[in-house]
This record gives C-alpha cells, structure tokens and sequence, in this order.
C-alpha cells in the first residue's frame, strides 16, 4: 500500500463511523407486529394477541453510543407475551470501552447473544415483530444458528450490528437499510421499506 492510500484509509474509515452519530435518537417507538404472509412479501399487520405464534422481532435499543440493533425470537403466548426468547446480535465481545472504540478503526471479537439490556422494555427504542408459521420460524432460526456461528468479528464501519440483523432480514426476502444508521432509525427504516 503506498504511504498516501495508508493515511487516507483511516480518514475513510472515520468518517463512516462518525456519519452514524449525526442524528439523534427520537422518542421510543410503538411495537409494530405483523405477519409474514409469505417472508419476503408485504407485512401485514396483524393483532399482537395472536394464539401461541411464532416470531421474530428486529429490534433497537438505546445505549450510550448510537444504540444497539438485534433480534429477538421464539413463541409468544395467547396474550402475545414472549415465551423463553432467544436474541440473535453482534457486538464486541466485552464491556470495556477500548476494544469498542478500537472496533471503529480494525476488527474486534464479537459476541453473538443478548447483551446487556436486550430485553429490558425501558431500553427499547423500536421494534417489528413479525409473526411467522412455525416452518418459517424454523427456516428462519436455521439461518440465525449459522450466522452466529460465522460470525466471529465486529467492525463499526463494515459489519457491524445493523449488518448481522440486516442479514437475517434479507435471508426473509425483505429488503435493508444501509448499516450507517442509527440503530432505531434502521429497525424504523426496515420496517417501513417492508410495509410494516
């Protein structure tokens, strides 16, 4: 690499990361619930209180950075209450903040469960939920298992939490946001591009 390509890289780079921190977070949003109908066809919203269906749900959280994007999947019971759900995300794999940081400029272990807050409704910033058959969810969650176990690296700017859930939607058909959002306006975005 010549000495001028290697300095403006890490400007490059930069630049990515700090265009994902120019908007602020609005108000949480409502829960959005739909159904698949057919992955990859228009949602349909439907009741919230559906019998014991399965789901998944892409989700937003806020956090101190710019939010954290994941899924969340499994059954729900006749009140539409998750039954022993399961988060599917990509972080760094640690709770200090200098592998985080250092994940803006170069590749850093990931983690793919739930992290800190996943499930807590006071941290929720948006969601979809998206009703499936169970040989969809079964298609779906198939998927999810290979991707974590693929997924091994966390990079702001490149593949970060927005690129892993991204992933799982388009494995459904539906089509994604750039990953540069922030992370409750790319779960706002995605399902808003799907018809949710």
């Amino acid at each position: 690499m010549t000495s001028a390509a290697s300095r403006i890289l890490p400007v490059i780079l930069l630049a990515f990361a700090a265009t994902a921190c120019q908007t602020q977070d609005k108000s949480a949003q409502p829960a959005y619930v739909s159904s698949s109908q057919k992955i990859g066809g228009p949602a349909k919203l439907v009741s919230q209180s559906r019998q014991q269906g399965y789901f998944i749900e892409f989700r937003s959280r806020y956090a101190l950075s710019y939010g954290h994007t994941y899924a969340v999947f499994g059954r729900t019971n006749a009140a539409g209450a998750m039954i022993n759900p399961e988060v599917a995300g990509l972080a760094p794999a640690t709770n200090d903040t200098g592998p985080y940081v250092l994940g803006h400029f170069f590749p850093v272990p990931a983690e793919t469960g739930a992290s800190d807050g996943d499930l807590e409704e006071e941290y929720r910033s948006a969601s979809w939920r998206i009703m499936l058959t169970e040989a969809e969810y079964n298609e779906v969650v198939g998927f999810i298992r290979k991707l974590k176990a693929k997924s091994r690296v966390w990079q702001a700017t490149v593949y970060n939490c927005n690129a892993f859930v991204a992933e799982i939607a388009r494995s459904m058909g539906y089509k994604t946001p750039g990953i540069w959002l922030r992370s409750q306006e790319f779960i706002t975005t995605l399902r808003e591009m799907n018809g949710g």
